[in-house]
């Protein structure tokens, strides 16, 4: 008998996430961000609930590769552009478009032989001081990259770094506007937080929006919005069994190093999944979880392949019922990841790419 942990990755609910960004940014062209193997999802999984995107983003040509290899033939970008002159081989072969953040970058464009021309994202650090041209060096990076007869088309493209509170965009929004007043070419600026927030504000017709997050099921501003505030759906479900389920004392220690002890008599339940599994280990006692649908607290520390859980909330649990780690439990009952993100001091976003491979992992159509 396996092991009684699975994650499940709901094609649907990817589907209805990124029509709700299509909905925030009607007139805008979304690409469906599927760097980290799709947010831990698995490219392959996900493929289907992202078919009506109108690209792909993602970090490498490998990764390049895979989604066309399941049949994609439109744009698809590489968001951190070439790591050498070679990757602009493969830009050629996979028709990758590309950003240019660094001088070096635009010599290897000019060096390649080609009468594949390419679509260049000219990036400007407008604040995020990560990747792309100074505003006193973007327009002359834009100037050579025009200059060149391998490049088809330049759009403009920055990034929010504070686009998850009110008012986060409108400093670079400025500088941005200010930067390129004057090129020819389109914007690509919003990711999942401008774009649920902003997208009607900022975007004109036919731009591009990076979504990435929230096509997951996420909200990209929590704890201000939750993910049910932006009529989100959770891509992803944990679950796994109860193991066994004893009784314990008040006064008896739970898990390692006894870092909890029960306030009163209790019921506790061994769950089938730990660090090993990609579940925090820094998750301490209180955060939440479900138990056959209904919300409980885990007790004391995670351990490798197993955690506890108090059962006392759900009197009918016993081994073999379902715990749900984070999205939606068989009976319907969602627990946001965002939830269990906050309670172990992260975010989402690790939660999703730490799914270890050794999780069965299924897809639900």
């Amino acid at each position: 008998m396996p092991r009684p942990i699975e994650a499940i990755v709901h094609t649907a609910a990817l589907a209805h996430n990124l029509q709700r960004a299509r909905c925030a940014a009607p007139d805008a062209r979304v690409w469906a961000v599927v760097k980290a193997n799709a947010y831990g999802h698995g490219i392959e999984r996900t493929y289907d609930g992202f078919r009506r995107a109108d690209g792909f983003a993602l970090l490498e040509p490998g990764e390049a590769c895979r989604v066309r290899q399941l049949g994609w033939t439109g744009p698809i970008l590489l968001l951190e552009g070439a790591f050498d002159a070679q990757d602009l081989a493969a830009c050629v072969r996979l028709q990758l478009w590309h950003v240019v953040h660094r001088p070096e970058q635009i010599a290897w464009i000019a060096a390649l032989d080609t009468r594949q021309t390419q679509h260049v994202f000219l990036k400007l650090d407008s604040g995020m001081s990560r990747l792309g041209f100074g505003p006193r060096a973007y327009r002359a990076a834009y100037a050579r990259l025009r200059a060149l007869p391998q490049v088809a088309s330049i759009t403009h493209m920055t990034h929010f770094a504070d686009a998850d509170r009110d008012h986060g965009t409108d400093r670079q929004w400025a500088l941005f506007r200010e930067t390129v007043a004057g090129l020819p070419g389109g914007h690509c600026l919003c990711n999942s937080a401008a774009t649920l927030r902003q997208g009607r504000e900022l975007l004109a017709p036919g731009e591009w929006v990076r979504v990435g997050i929230s096509n997951y099921g996420s909200s990209p501003d929590y704890p201000v919005h939750d993910a049910a505030h932006w009529q989100l759906q959770p891509a992803m479900s944990l679950r796994a069994g109860l193991m066994a389920v004893r009784q314990v004392r008040a006064g008896t220690a739970v898990g390692y190093g006894s870092t909890f002890r029960a306030e009163r008599d209790l019921r506790v339940g061994t769950v089938a999944c730990g660090y090993a599994d990609g579940y925090p280990r820094h998750a301490g006692t209180g955060t939440p979880i479900l138990v056959d649908g209904v919300r409980t607290r885990t007790l004391g520390r995670v351990s490798m392949d197993m955690l506890a859980v108090d059962l006392d909330p759900v009197p009918q649990a016993g081994v073999g019922s379902e715990a749900t780690l984070w999205g939606a439990s068989s009976q319907g009952t969602v627990l946001p990841i965002d939830e269990v993100a906050q309670a172990a001091g992260t975010v989402g976003y690790e939660l999703m790419c730490a799914l270890a491979q050794r999780v069965p992992t299924r897809v639900e159509r």
